[in-house]
């Protein structure tokens, strides 16, 4: 009896072509991924969850205790009533200020960081901050419009009220508060008005203690932080130094 040979099937053309188009759309994908990820940065991203400007001029309550930043063991409170803030930034400076931990997640942080943060975890939080310019964490800026109250961002004691400088002329106040959690520090704020009841010996609580008032720079420098902002970017600066380098 004879046996007919099974006749082994032959792959058909289509089959040849699926496997081009998977072959391409596959090296389309890898192309894709790699130039994202050694891109320069993610596009700037402005928070959908703003509230708007007119609600930004209305009286606030003191914020709610929410830490933003750290320093050791120093613990920076939101200044501005959360409903009024614009942004918050990080920058560098060249003045001895201290670097500070930024909590939250970084809205405008590279493609490769993300991905990281995708595949290990970590990247998150209850708000959102961004870098301004560099990957220094030196001054803190909270954006807030002009006439918005600042509270204490740490319980303390104030040590100096005086002009702040900038181009040679005085606009608003700086205010230094030694921190009761950290004595041999300055916590110094700029870019406001001081409450007039304020005055150098005080003591104030964090979150609770009016200091002042955000005052309008943008018509003498331009803010960085507008570029993620609905707004002129005005906001008031907070630094962090060691006692001896403060400066008048």
């Amino acid at each position: 009896m004879v046996r007919r040979a099974r006749k082994r099937s032959r792959p058909t053309p289509h089959r040849y072509r699926r496997l081009a188009v998977l072959v391409v759309v596959a090296g389309a994908l890898l192309g894709s991924l790699l130039v994202t990820a050694f891109g320069q940065g993610a596009p700037e991203i402005v928070p959908q969850t703003l509230p708007p400007p007119a609600s930004r001029l209305l009286p606030a309550a003191p914020p709610t205790p929410m830490t933003v930043a750290l320093h050791g063991g120093l613990r920076i409170q939101l200044p501005i009533a959360q409903v009024q803030v614009t942004a918050i930034g990080y920058h560098s400076t060249g003045d001895g200020a201290l670097a500070l931990t930024p909590l939250g997640r970084q809205g405008n942080e590279g493609a490769l960081a993300r991905l990281a943060h995708k595949i290990f975890g970590g990247g998150h939080g209850h708000f959102v901050y961004y870098q301004l310019n560099g990957g220094e964490t030196d001054v803190l800026d909270v954006g807030a419009a002009p006439g918005t109250d600042v509270y204490a961002p740490v319980d303390g004691t104030i040590t100096g009220i005086s002009d702040f400088i900038l181009n040679g002329q005085a606009f608003g106040s700086r205010i230094d508060i030694q921190p009761s959690a950290a004595p041999s520090l300055v916590v110094s704020l700029t870019q406001l008005s001081a409450d007039p009841a304020l005055t150098v010996g005080s003591t104030i609580a964090a979150s609770s203690t009016k200091i002042g008032r955000v005052i309008d720079l943008s018509v003498v420098e331009k803010q960085a932080l507008a570029r993620f902002t609905q707004d002129a970017g005005n906001h008031v600066a907070l630094e962090v130094r060691t006692a001896a380098t403060v400066t008048p």
